[in-house]
């Protein structure tokens, strides 16, 4: 087993101490993200499915927006041109949309930064002895920035494509 220093987990505990106490996990919560520990274990478990739920999100937004992009940049390749721009449009439109609604919902949050981990070796080097809950939510600190460079440049690629194809279909 492995010790982790305190800068590098924090723990959200389940600990109700009067009628704020969801109020409370979420302030701690918040602290934890801005405060960049690279694990946070999330004791309570409706703040904690909440969090999983929300990085669930981002990803397939992320993986929407990569796929579709793809999709409508490869389409022309494979499928005969009088029939590629019935799969390729709609495709990068999807691409667009969901690299946009990721940069305005998730680009600016700190829960954008951590993903749930499930890796049970990763996991057994935690302190999740000391939880009184079962079932915590792990997060582990990732660098995204590859990742969104990805998307945004599918999704920039997957516009320019459009706007050429829109514009060779409707030009007079």
């Amino acid at each position: 087993r492995v010790t982790l220093s305190s800068t590098e987990c924090y723990i959200v505990h389940e600990i109700y101490n009067g009628e704020n106490a969801q109020d409370q996990f979420e302030y701690e919560l918040e602290q934890a993200l801005e405060a960049q520990y690279k694990y946070i274990v999330i004791e309570p478990t409706r703040i904690g499915d909440e969090t999983a739920r929300w990085i669930t999100v981002g990803n397939c937004l992320h993986k929407t927006a990569v796929l579709a992009g793809t999709t409508c940049l490869f389409t022309p390749l494979a499928l005969p041109g009088d029939y590629s721009h019935y799969i390729s449009l709609p495709a990068g439109v999807l691409s667009v949309a969901c690299c946009t609604l990721y940069g305005i919902s998730w680009q600016f949050d700190p829960c954008c930064k951590y993903q749930v981990e499930y890796d049970a070796y990763k996991l057994s080097r935690l302190p999740l002895h000391t939880l009184t809950s079962s079932t915590p939510v792990v997060l582990v600190r990732k660098d995204d920035l590859h990742r969104k460079r990805l998307h945004n440049t599918i999704a920039l690629a997957a516009l320019v494509y459009c706007v050429k194809k829109i514009y060779e279909l409707y030009a007079v």
